[in-house]
């Protein structure tokens, strides 16, 4: 979400962010079901971010409408809901991470796969 003239607390512009700060571990063919499910949890962030501090890519992901729903105004400022909103984002990341084979549409596929994987520099 994007407030580009700032709001009470906050005289810059910024936006709401949705990001992941424990990524899900490999995965193998020789793995359980139940190994699989455990190393595929996702420790999602929330955060308002000034547009300045932004970098933006090429790719895309094709969830942003379901996280709209899911993220309120108040989930920025209240911590007692920004934790409900938070495990109600982590709800939609692993949903996704685990039907990422079943959509394969070109620039969505490519997008979700790039954001699922840590960064390396």
């Amino acid at each position: 979400k994007a407030f580009d003239n700032g709001s009470d607390g906050k005289k810059f512009g910024f936006c709401v962010v949705v990001g992941i700060d424990r990524y899900p571990r490999k995965i193998t063919r020789s793995m359980g079901k139940k190994k699989q499910e455990k190393r595929s949890k996702i420790k999602p962030f929330i955060k308002c971010l000034n547009y300045s501090h932004l970098m933006p890519t090429r790719y895309q992901v094709d969830i942003t409408e379901k996280l709209k729903k899911v993220i309120t105004e108040e989930a920025y400022t209240d911590a007692s809901s920004r934790i409900k909103a938070r495990k109600a984002v982590k709800t939609v990341l692993e949903e996704r991470y685990t039907n990422q084979a079943s959509v394969k549409s070109g620039k969505a596929a490519q997008g979700v796969g790039y954001f699922f994987k840590k960064l390396r520099f």
